[in-house]
């Protein structure tokens, strides 16, 4: 049975040639609405990979993960406006001043709904004590997640071991955004994973996944089948 595009899928294009990212939302488009464009297609292609991607009917989660002053952030997020971009990211260790501004730039506009990214995917334990940081995870975790909430932005990017504990403490409209999806648990540089319907039935409201569908060996295929994993999760 044909499943229909999964609204809370999104496809990472972690590619670095325009031409294999639109064959990517051709191929794909049928089983997602979303495409994450994150630095390394954005550098090599510039704004003209998201109108193209919006000219084949799909949105873009523009994935810059922005950090740096107030004014140049609002600056950004104005220009994400711009482009039309469904959802961007920007650093909550930024802080409050920082995130205000990425709203106020956004307006009285619903989107680029602006998530914010606390503790990366890709850091454990021992990575975030080498930065400095002398928290554990779940408690640098906690910290940022209360911060972006109390700025007013829209949700968090989070790994899928803290879906669930977030989503105890926010409002039912905070988004998370979860990446480190694997239909199965693989070894690669992302520490905390979980497969599809783990994620969704721990409350993420979109699941990011890249390399497990544009890696495979048939790409449509990886994506039908966690398409099915998101459905049967409902």
């Amino acid at each position: 049975m044909k499943l229909p595009p999964n609204e809370q899928l999104i496809i990472a294009l972690d590619v670095d040639k325009e031409s294999v990212a639109l064959e990517l939302v051709d191929e794909l488009k049928e089983y997602c609405v979303t495409f994450k464009i994150g630095a390394q297609l954005f550098t090599k292609c510039g704004p003209k990979i998201v109108e193209k991607i919006h000219h084949k009917g799909c949105q873009v989660f523009l994935d810059m993960k922005y950090h740096d002053i107030p004014n140049t952030v609002a600056g950004a997020i104005r220009a994400a406006v711009d482009m039309d971009v469904f959802m961007c990211t920007i650093h909550v260790s930024g802080g409050t001043k920082m995130m205000q501004a990425a709203l106020e730039a956004r307006g009285d506009r619903l989107t680029p709904k602006l998530i914010g990214v606390t503790v990366l995917t890709s850091m454990d334990q021992p990575m975030l004590e080498e930065v400095g940081v002398m928290k554990t995870l779940e408690m640098q975790s906690n910290l940022l997640v209360n911060l972006a909430q109390k700025a007013g932005i829209d949700g968090v990017v989070a790994s899928p071991q803290e879906v669930f504990r977030i989503r105890q403490t926010v409002d039912k409209n905070f988004i998370i955004v979860t990446p480190g999806i694997r239909p199965e648990i693989v070894a690669d540089d992302q520490k905390r994973v979980a497969t599809p319907k783990e994620a969704i039935r721990l409350g993420a409201n979109f699941l990011v996944v890249g390399r497990p569908v544009i890696c495979a060996p048939s790409p449509i295929k990886a994506a039908e089948q966690i398409t099915r994993e998101m459905w049967e999760a409902k």
